[in-house]
Order: structure tokens, then sequence, then C-alpha cells
């Protein structure tokens, strides 16, 4: 039985399924709402399903096929963002300051319209597959706390042997698929450094120890971290991206903290970065006559690609959407992604598949008030997911 009648109208029922999905957003482990449409849809296709995990109530962990047979995972991210929307679409969010501002609901209707035509196909798959509808991928590491009750490694449903997930990338052309073998999405780490000098009168600051200027040199000097320190074929970037100090404007204070983000595509850079944060904060402090500690905290690893999976993907795109739709990504994106711990323990492969229109110069970005799901990809992200299970073999 061939496939694409079976893409094309579950593309079409995607689409209403999408729109659905973007009224309702929910942010992280929130997602009651859109885990009840989720195993309504699910239901309805006759598909079993997990409802819930442990710490993870909203996850929905989803079989289809011979559970005897070598298992693989599709994943889809299930959360929104605390943004209030500004698309100005008729299916435009009814949750006050939340959003789908990342695609999710694309991502989300997209493996349900696969799940739609792999039912169709069960009989004839050599693969079981699994899917995962997970919730908190926007700082929230639900991804990480799947792998950790047993998503994986058969403790919750069959043991996958490999993992595929995908991303709508809105300056990507409409329904291209772009990805590459090693990282392709950065290690995002953050930093919390915080600057104890001795206050006083704003007026007398040679009485003082100056946290503040302290604080503005130190935040200057993380940049020569990445200019002086490292090697400048390495990718790395430091943003400081808050600051806290002070109570009034005539009083200069004890304190200052400063917190921002860290991110790096090699695994041995991620190692070494934090003893080089704390060596340059502690020296700059203590020329200001003040001392200054360095919060690190892990946040997602780096998305590698294992290049086999990579292969197929690439492949696939190419079999399933065309020749030409599948363009190799030059170098990674310092973006992160929760889909990493996956990829830490099994091989898989994250791709890219394009939103923007040929007409769009200026497409809104991922993150943004302006940012809608293209639901003219859904064809494209349904016909990978359908082509990766299709075409995988161990």
């Amino acid at each position: 039985m061939s496939p694409i009648p079976a893409i094309k109208k579950a593309a079409a029922e995607a689409t209403e399924l999408r729109r659905q999905l973007h009224r309702i957003p929910e942010l992280q482990y929130q997602e009651h709402q859109t885990a009840s449409f989720i195993r309504q849809r699910l239901d309805e296709l006759k598909i079993p399903y997990l409802a819930g995990v442990n710490e993870a109530p909203t996850a929905t962990i989803a079989t289809i096929g011979n559970l005897a047979k070598p298992c693989i995972a599709l994943r889809a991210d299930i959360d929104a963002l605390p943004i209030e929307e500004q698309t100005g679409a008729a299916w435009a969010s009814t949750h006050r300051h939340v959003m789908h501002a990342c695609g999710h609901d694309g991502h989300t209707a997209a493996l349900l319209g696969a799940a739609e035509v792999l039912k169709q196909l069960e009989n004839e798959l050599d693969v079981c597959v699994k899917l995962i509808f997970q919730p908190a991928e926007e700082g929230g590491g639900g991804g990480r706390v799947l792998v950790q009750q047993g998503v994986l490694d058969g403790r919750l449903g069959p043991k996958v042997e490999a993992i595929f997930g995908l991303h709508g990338w809105p300056i990507l052309p409409i329904g291209m698929v772009s990805t590459r073998a090693g990282a392709l999405l950065a290690a995002m780490d953050q930093i919390r450094i915080t600057i104890r000098g001795q206050g006083g009168h704003a007026a007398f600051p040679h009485l003082t120890h100056d946290p503040v200027v302290a604080s503005a040199m130190a935040i200057l000097g993380l940049q020569s971290i990445v200019s002086r320190q490292t090697d400048p074929t390495d990718s790395l970037v430091i943003s400081i991206a808050q600051i806290q100090a002070g109570t009034a404007h005539n009083v200069i204070p004890d304190e200052c903290t400063f917190s921002g983000t860290v991110r790096t595509v090699d695994r041995d850079l991620r190692r070494s970065v934090p003893a080089m944060i704390r060596q340059r904060m502690e020296g700059i402090a203590a020329a200001h006559g003040c001392q200054a500690t360095l919060d690190w905290i892990d946040g997602y690893p780096i998305v590698m690609n294992d290049p086999a999976m990579s292969d197929l993907v690439a492949r696939v795109a190419g079999q399933s959407l065309g020749e030409g739709q599948f363009i190799p990504a030059a170098r990674p994106s310092m973006g992160g992604e929760d889909f990493a711990f996956y990829l830490e323990k099994i091989p898989g492969c994250f791709f890219m598949v394009g939103l923007c229109p040929p007409s769009e110069t200026a497409p809104a970005l991922l993150h943004t008030n302006r940012f809608d799901f293209n639901d003219q990809a859904l064809p494209a992200c349904i016909g990978m997911h359908v082509g990766l299970v299709l075409g995988y073999k161990r």
C-alpha cells in the first residue's frame, strides 16, 4: 500500500488539529488540556497509550505495531511559552500570556497525523513504533524525565533502538529538510555570578568596594574568554541577560548578581568553561576588593546526531519529498533542545523542516509573538515520520 494518499488525507486533518492545539497552549508540565486532546485523538484512532508517567503526568506514550519487532521512536514536544500572542490568527491563543511560539502545536499535530497513517499500515510494518508526546521541552527537561523513567530502556513499553524528532524552522524554505551528523544544536547551561563587596554612600565611592563596577568589568571580561582563551574555530557563546543590584539610586550595594547562558557544541570545551569563568571572575573581583562566586547550572546537552541515522533522514527526505528537498546543515546552531537526552542513550537524529513560503522575506522567528507554524509544512512533516518508519533497517 502506498502511503501517499493517506499522508495527504492525514495532513488535511492535521491542519485542523494543529489550529485547535494552537488555541489551548499550556506551559511546561501544565499541558493537561493538550494531553487530553492528544489522548482523545489516539482513542479515535484505536491506538493504545500510556497516559502519564512519574514526574510527567502530561506525557503520553503510544505504540503501533507488533511489540515483538524492533522498536523505533518518534517524538513531539507539546508545551508552549509565556508570550502574549500578536499573530491576529483566527485560531490565536485563548490563554492569556501563553502561546505556541515555538511550533510545538505543529510538531504534535504532525505526529498525530503520522499516527493515523501508520495505524493503517500497522500490519505491514517491519518495526514497532513508539510515539512520544513529551511535555516541558522549553526549559523543563521533559526529555530527561522520560529517559529517567524508562521511555527508552524497556520499562515504559518496548525497548527503543533508534529515535527521531523534528522541528519546524522558519528560515528554511517550505518543506525542505536539513540536518547534519554530529553536533546539530548546542549544549545550553546557565551561570549565575555574585560579586560581594562593601557598600556605602554613593557620594563617597572611595570608601566602598563597589560590586557594581566590579560586575561591569566582569561582564566585559567574560567575552575575553570567548576571544582569548578558546580556539577561534570553537563555537562558544556567553550571554548575560539579567543583572540585579541595589535598592536606591544613591546607595552603593553590598553585592551584585548577574546571570545568563553558556552555549557550546564541543563536549571537552563544555567541561572546561566553568573553570575559565571562575578564574576570571575571581581575579576581576579581587582587583576591586570584592569576592566572586559562580553557580553553574547544567542544562541541556549537545544534540549529537548519529551518522547512520542522519544519512537515513537525508535519504528519506529525497525519497519521500523529492530530489533536492534535503539541505545538509553547514554548521551547528547555538540553540538548544532536550531531544539531546534521548541521543545520549541511543542512536537517532533530530532534523529541521522548513516553514518559510517562497514569497516571505522576513518570516516571524521562533519565540516571538508573531510566530505561527505554517500548516503547508505538515505534509512534509508527516511524510518524514512515515518515511523514517518505513525506511528504517537494523
